[in-house]
């Protein structure tokens, strides 16, 4: 048991540092080959970012634990913008932008509804996979096309304050070290994570599905957690947020849409996932177009709401796989009582934005 312990803090550190490295080497080169720092950010700087989850659910998509590659996935996009979102907003009010609102949160949603209807025959297949790579090719023009309009000095400024001015001669040999040590530790890391997971699973009787929607998920969002957070200390709030959302959709486009379509037989989904999880995930990213909407920001009372959701998630989660007396009436009292309130608390959030329009931000 500790050995699988060991294997699993091991595999995450791997899994932070080596995504950073991967990145920064990515970025250096793709910047010295002439590629412009806003289509490195939108590409290299967004996988980097998702490396984490994708090499993890490959891992486990191969190893045939598709329960832990859904749940990383699923549970990633809930812990990411209940916790990261909730604990950056206590930190400072976090402003959003109209665009967000208006392109970037219907497309997670979008995406988030359609992850669940690929899902009701009970598995992501090759073709399902397929279907969302190519979404987020069309993604990922529309990002880089639309942002063309913004003004460079201010992108530039911004991607060299996070990684430095473009060279055109820069140090070849430490960037592909640093690419070829962010790929090796991807792949020891997940490998060493998912073996930790698995045995901890298996030790402690609960599925493989619940580790991956918990501790698996929470640890590949530590990047995420890392942005947002020193994002929002440093006052850029809006990055804060446009980090979450779009490493939301990266999740499901990328990281399900490329396992499942390198994985034999595609990514079995779990009845538990497709009749309790993945409709949590898809409720908490519909919850979050009225906060965005009512005023274009998330105060702290709404982080405070967040991190209260997430706790009673994980509470939902560990009652359930533990077979605690208490989880019934845990459970009627979310469904009976809580989901009809925070229901009815953004349809006039929701109200209140259209009848009285703030600016944004």
């Amino acid at each position: 048991m500790t050995a699988a312990i060991v294997f699993l803090i091991i595999g995450l550190v791997l899994l932070v540092f080596s995504a950073d490295w991967l990145v920064k080497g990515a970025a250096s080169i793709a910047s010295a080959l002439g590629i412009s720092p806003l289509v490195v950010g939108l590409t290299v700087v967004a996988f980097g970012t998702s490396a984490p989850e994708l090499a993890v659910s490959v891992m486990s998509a191969f190893k045939g634990q598709a329960d832990l590659a859904l749940g990383n996935v699923v549970g990633s996009n809930i812990f990411n913008v209940l916790f990261i979102l909730g604990i950056s907003a206590l930190i400072i009010p976090l402003v959003v932008h109209a665009q967000l609102v208006r392109f970037d949160v219907p497309v997670m949603i979008g995406v988030s509804v359609l992850l669940y209807f690929l899902s009701m025959d009970g598995l992501v297949s090759r073709l399902d996979g397929v279907v969302l790579f190519v979404l987020l090719l069309g993604y990922i023009f529309i990002l880089i096309r639309g942002s063309r309009r913004e003004k460079d000095a201010g992108v530039l400024s911004e991607y060299e304050e996070e990684y430095g001015k473009a060279a055109g001669n820069p140090k070849w040999l430490k960037n592909i070290a640093f690419v070829v040590f962010g790929i090796v530790g991807l792949v020891i890391g997940s490998d060493r994570l998912v073996f930790g997971a698995v045995f901890i699973a298996k030790h402690f009787g609960v599925s493989e599905l619940i580790i991956g929607l918990t501790i698996v998920s929470a640890g590949t969002s530590l990047p995420e957690v890392a942005t947002s957070v020193l994002a929002a200390l440093k006052g850029e709030r809006d990055i804060a947020v446009g980090n979450v959302v779009g490493s939301n959709i990266f999740n499901i486009l990328t990281v399900l849409g490329i396992s499942s379509i390198v994985s034999p037989a595609g990514i079995e989904v779990a009845k538990q996932a497709l009749e309790s999880d993945m409709l949590i995930m898809i409720a908490v990213a519909v919850a979050t177009f009225p906060v965005f909407f009512y005023g274009y920001r998330i105060g702290r009372i709404n982080g405070f709401f967040f991190l209260a959701f997430y706790g009673a998630y994980l509470a939902y989660l560990i009652l359930g796989a533990t077979g605690h007396g208490a989880f019934t009436g845990f459970q009627q009292a979310l469904i009976y009582y809580v989901a009809p309130a925070v229901a009815l608390t953004l349809i006039m959030l929701t109200i209140l934005a259209i009848r009285q329009p703030k600016k944004p931000a």
